[in-house]
């Protein structure tokens, strides 16, 4: 896994690049944020087949589990994908309300996960 650093007025963002699930369980999820937030960035960008397939399915937990570190340590998190494809009226709820507090972001490209991160 690498990261490539996006600067966005003036912010440094950093994007996990990988091919491959990077996180699958909360460990993994606090190993990433600690390692880039110790690198300096407050901002990250991941694609949704980073994420183990379970993260989608909020019965697991995982999700709730994850993201509850980004939170604690006030590290915003814009994941990029098609989230149309689940069809979690849950979910759907989930990420409409992420969205709306802007701190965890669902976006569908990393286009506007830059923007968005830059410009909060």
């Amino acid at each position: 896994m690498t990261t490539e650093t996006h600067a966005v007025n003036g912010i440094n963002i950093a994007e996990v690049v990988s091919a491959e699930t990077c996180i699958h369980n909360a460990e993994d999820g606090l190993d990433l944020l600690g390692n880039l937030y110790y690198q300096g960035f407050d901002k990250i960008i991941l694609h949704a087949h980073h994420l183990v397939p379970a993260f989608f399915d909020l019965k697991t937990g995982i999700a709730g589990e994850i993201l509850q570190k980004f939170s604690n340590y006030r590290v915003q998190l814009a994941i990029v994908g098609d989230f149309k494809q689940y069809n979690s009226k849950s979910l759907n709820d989930f990420i409409f309300e992420s969205n709306k507090q802007k701190h965890i972001l669902f976006v569908e490209t990393t286009e506007q996960a830059k923007l968005l991160l830059g410009h909060s």
